[in-house]
């Protein structure tokens, strides 16, 4: 088992890289968009149990792209979210929110 990101990522490259590599990157993207998908299914029918599976393959599917693209997940994130809101620079954010999408009925 593994502790946190940065072995996750680890992991997945152990387990997936050379067969990730195979494939194009393009392809490796549509498994993601493919992934997404399932989570939005998951969420219209508010499966918990659903939700939480399918969070975790975007998240494998994620961390093969970062492999593929040999980007550091943990680094990645540090430089994008350094602790702050990176628009208002406050913690927690104080940005206007913006106006949530109209759920289709």
């Amino acid at each position: 088992m593994f502790k946190g990101i940065q072995e996750f990522q680890k992991l997945i490259k152990e387990l997936y890289y050379e067969r990730d590599t195979k494939r194009d990157r393009y392809a490796t993207y549509l498994w993601l968009i493919e992934e997404i998908g399932e989570l939005s299914e998951a969420l219209r029918y508010n499966s918990k149990e659903k939700i939480e599976e399918e969070i975790a393959d975007v998240y494998a599917w994620i961390n093969s792209l970062a492999n593929i693209y040999n980007i550091d997940i943990v680094e990645a994130l540090n430089k994008k979210y350094p602790g702050y809101c990176i628009k208002c620079g406050q913690n927690p954010c104080v940005c206007d929110e913006p106006k949530p999408l109209k759920k289709e009925e």
